[in-house]
């Protein structure tokens, strides 16, 4: 494996913990763009450029821009520390334990000591994705899409409510408002 492959998995796995343990979420959202950028080296590394592409284009562009614009319409500040369950406290760290054992597992069965025979060759082109994700795939497609829209308008009206609480709670904002009022008149 060339020394490139280890880098971009170092750094993917470095920023994919800081997604998950930053508490400020534009931070996660820019820690994600990291780990997008990451998976593209790696879809270079496994001679799909189509895949690295569409990974810069469509993930790390187009959907994290998206991602980072309701993050801030929706004014999300840092998170605050909780007091944790008993439950999360005495089963979360023999959970996490088994978790990391599986992967092992998993890992260590993936390279056996006996040699097998070479995978078959995919075809990754354009054309080959585009009959998949418009043929067998396009329902998938179809409802991510407009799940996608539905989260976008469920942030715009949950952050337009709050912004009209906000403006009735402060009397100086409704004398401002009946100030310039009475300036448009006249």
């Amino acid at each position: 494996m060339p020394v490139i492959f280890y880098i971009a998995a170092a750094v993917a796995i470095m920023a994919a913990l800081n997604v998950v343990l930053q508490p400020r979420p534009v931070y996660s959202a820019l820690s994600l763009v990291v780990v997008l950028g990451a998976l593209a080296v790696v879809y270079l590394l496994l001679d799909a450029p189509f895949m690295a592409v569409i990974q810069v284009i469509i993930y790390a562009g187009a959907i994290m821009v998206l991602f980072v614009f309701v993050i801030m319409l929706l004014n999300a500040e840092a998170e605050t520390a909780s007091h944790r369950s008993w439950v999360a406290k005495w089963m979360g760290p023999p959970v996490v334990v088994a978790f990391l054992v599986e992967m092992v597992l998993v890992i260590w069965n993936q390279f056996p000591p006996r040699s097998t025979p070479a995978a078959p060759q995919l075809d990754g082109s354009p054309a080959a994705i585009g009959h998949l994700l418009f043929g067998g795939y396009v329902l998938p497609f179809e409802v991510t899409s407009i799940l996608i829209l539905v989260a976008i308008m469920g942030a715009v009206v949950l952050a337009k409510k709050e912004l009209k609480t906000e403006e009735t709670a402060d009397p100086q904002f409704e004398a401002k408002q009946v100030t310039e009022n009475e300036e448009v008149r006249s």
